[in-house]
């Protein structure tokens, strides 16, 4: 198994950073992607990810840590069936993969100034390794996450194993978004990789900061967009910021991310018109129309969650999932909704609320007792009655507050200037992708500076 999460150059040094911007409002300057994608402009003053749980399928994360402070839902270890999914402090790359990624997604930005792009989406762990993906997954599915991010993978020729499939259609049957890494050896093997290759799964492929797919990233026809990925910096499970990594895990993490925004501000948008919306408003990189190694092209956040996307408009990643379902009937069935067992303190805070409303139930009944006695009691000693209500006598209607036109639905903060990096990717939304220009793969256009080199597989 790899984890998509590559350092650049077979001997590049590893560099840490804490340095904390002087505006913490904002990202830092090394978090190019901000201004690219124009998060604080355009993005945040619709949606921070509010409200929405996006699961981190990987090797856990340090939920202790400043910039994830108040992040993190309680989680899961699935290779044991234990635990709460969370792991202790490290500068190893692989064993802070899984912290990277929630960091990418929601960081708070408390340590470093390292922040997520939806921070006020909510993490949570999920511990697993790909013997436990479909537990990940399915554990994921029954405690709320709306999202499930996956940076993870391993070569899978012979296709998706059937137990993760079936635990992708039963997240999908929840109406949860799955997210997973394209892969990270396209200039190699560019061998499929589950679970991208599960069908109902939005595929990632990574771009680097003008938009040029990373020459690693997968080039695989189950790639259905991109997003950053070269290079990407990220929050290590030891509280540093590490540089000189790069890969379709970043990638993966961000368009999960987006997904958070998108379901924070439309809670009521089905998963599959997510995914819609998402893929219909990429910009076009690489050769003309859609390729291999991009997909329908790179995602750009703000028209995901402002666009009109037509209902009939193409959504390749449910079409392959209507596909696999017609050949597997049985798995059509929606899943029952799963009683999460509640703990000693839960059960204790419910008590609690009952005897309250106990309680309340008696205050109330001997105020409305009372109230009539008073009630009775006032209008014998009245010698006339009151002045009618309405034209003439007095207030009609309701007080003020109690309807009328509504207020202006709240837009969030005042957008923050750009730190930095490239200038945004904005822009109309591209027709529908689907045209015939160009090879598959990516092949005229030059590949983005640097030698690459991934990371050997655990």
């Amino acid at each position: 198994m790899t984890r998509w999460l590559a350092a650049i150059g077979a001997t590049s040094a590893l560099v840490l950073t804490t340095a904390i911007p002087a505006d913490a409002a904002g990202p830092r300057e090394d978090e190019w992607w901000f201004s690219a994608w124009e998060v604080q402009q355009k993005v945040w003053p619709v949606s921070k990810g509010a409200g929405v749980t996006v699961a981190v399928v990987d090797t856990g994360v340090n939920g202790r840590l400043p910039d994830l402070q108040g992040a993190l839902v309680p989680g899961t270890d699935a290779n044991s069936g234990s635990g709460d999914g969370q792991v202790g402090a490290s500068s190893d790359l692989e064993d802070s993969h899984g912290t990277a990624m929630a960091a990418l997604i929601a960081s708070r930005g408390g340590g470093t100034g390292y922040l997520g792009v939806a921070p006020d989406a909510k993490i949570m762990s999920v511990n697993a390794n790909l013997s436990a993906w479909d537990k990940g997954i399915r554990f994921a599915a029954d405690h709320g996450a709306k999202v499930i991010s996956i940076s993870q993978g391993f070569a899978a020729s012979n296709g998706c194993r059937p137990e993760v499939q079936k635990a992708v259609a039963y997240a999908l049957q929840k109406d949860v978004v799955v997210v997973a890494a394209a892969g990270n050896d396209g200039n190699g093997a560019n061998s499929p990789q589950e679970p991208a290759n599960c069908s109902g799964v939005l595929a990632v492929g990574a771009v680097d900061s003008t938009k040029r797919a990373w020459n690693q990233t997968q080039r695989q026809p189950y790639v259905a967009v991109a997003a950053p990925g070269y290079p990407v910096n990220t929050l290590l499970a030891n509280g540093q910021v590490t540089d000189g990594v790069a890969g379709t895990s970043q990638a993966t993490a961000l368009t999960s991310a987006v997904v958070a925004l998108i379901r924070s501000k439309a809670p009521q948008m089905p998963a599959r018109e997510v995914v819609q919306r998402i893929i219909n408003t990429t910009k076009d990189a690489g050769p003309p129309g859609r390729d291999n190694m991009t997909g329908n092209g790179v995602i750009i956040p703000a028209a995901a969650l402002t666009a009109n996307v037509p209902k009939n408009a193409p959504n390749p990643v449910f079409a392959a999932y209507d596909r696999w379902l017609a050949q597997n009937p049985q798995a059509s069935a929606k899943p029952s909704k799963t009683k999460v067992p509640k703990s000693e303190a839960t059960k204790k805070a419910d008590q609690a609320d009952r005897n309250l409303y106990i309680l309340l139930g008696i205050v109330a009944v001997v105020v409305v007792i009372g109230g009539g006695v008073l009630l009775l009691l006032v209008r014998r000693g009245r010698k006339k009655p009151p002045p009618p209500m309405g034209p003439g006598g007095g207030q009609s209607g309701p007080p003020p507050g109690w309807g009328g036109q509504a207020a202006p639905p709240q837009q969030g903060g005042q957008p923050v200037p750009p730190r930095g990096g490239p200038s945004g990717w904005g822009g109309p939304p591209n027709p529908p992708a689907g045209g015939q220009g160009g090879p598959q793969g990516g092949g005229p256009y030059p590949p983005p500076q640097g030698p690459g080199g991934s990371r050997p597989p655990n």
